[in-house]
């Protein structure tokens, strides 16, 4: 096998939650390039089906399924849908977040909330697919962090302004889903399945203004804000057994914010 070929996806089965979102978009087309058969998993299974019809009118494999991270039993549900369907799962992509606080001063019965999902959920999800997960090996997890579970919010790069930022929850629940990386790494190597993490940094959005993007570019060594296809690399290399050997490991993707 060559190394391209290492790279390719062909007859991997994919979960990945979310996929309609900014992140989600860019994941899910590359999974779906590489060859994979993918699906996707949100609340809104309404918005999730308009993007895979796109993809499968792009001659892609792609089918979208309805799930609640926030409930156990409509985790376990999205997991057995997938187990009769398909009989395993090769890939998993945690993307999804959701139910979010509005700031510092929320209240705690909806950062509790917001835990629910993005803690307790992502555990119950990971847990799920790593039983189904083949013993034979060649099994890939990939969490989708952030640079604020590295890092703290830098208020300069929103002065001038009307942007909100500083979600405590945001940066709690990333920073735990880095460590939570290396726990699943080291619990179920034994098993062929590796799991490791992406923390992107900011990503270009519409709503951005003008000051807010220069000032961002300046924080980074490489001048800017991360574009539309910057995720898709990342994700193929750690999907695919190009990363055979690679495992416990959280990957900024953050054009060198971090590095300063």
């Amino acid at each position: 096998m060559s190394v391209i070929d290492t790279f390719r996806l062909n007859g991997r089965i994919a979960l990945l939650t979310g996929g309609a979102g900014r992140y989600g978009r860019q994941i899910l087309l590359a999974l779906a390039e590489a060859g994979a058969k993918v699906y996707i998993a949100s609340r809104n299974v309404e918005a999730l089906e308009t993007v895979a019809a796109e993809h499968r009118a792009q001659g892609h494999d792609v089918t979208a399924l309805q799930y609640d991270q926030g409930d156990k039993d409509s985790v376990l549900r999205l997991v057995d849908e997938i187990r009769n369907r398909e009989g395993r799962i090769d890939v998993l992509v945690n993307n999804a977040v959701g139910r979010l606080t509005k700031g510092a001063d929320d209240d705690a019965d909806n950062f509790a909330a917001s835990m629910a999902v993005n803690a307790t959920g992502l555990f119950v999800l990971t847990r799920a697919v790593c039983d189904l997960m083949s013993d034979k090996g060649g099994c890939s997890i990939i969490n989708i962090a952030s640079i604020f579970g590295m890092v703290g919010y830098d208020p300069w790069v929103y002065e001038g302004t009307d942007m909100k930022w500083g979600l405590p929850d945001y940066s709690f629940v990333k920073g735990g889903m880095i460590n939570f990386t290396r726990y699943i790494a080291s619990m179920y190597g034994a098993k062929g399945i590796r799991c490791n993490t992406i923390s992107p940094g900011g990503l270009r959005d519409p709503s951005h203004p003008d000051r807010f993007l220069k000032q961002y570019a300046k924080t980074t060594c490489l001048g800017r804000i991360a574009n539309s296809t910057d995720l898709m690399g990342a994700i193929v290399f750690l999907a695919s057994d190009a990363s055979a050997y690679v495992t416990g490991v959280n990957l900024p993707v953050d054009g060198g914010r971090t590095a300063i």
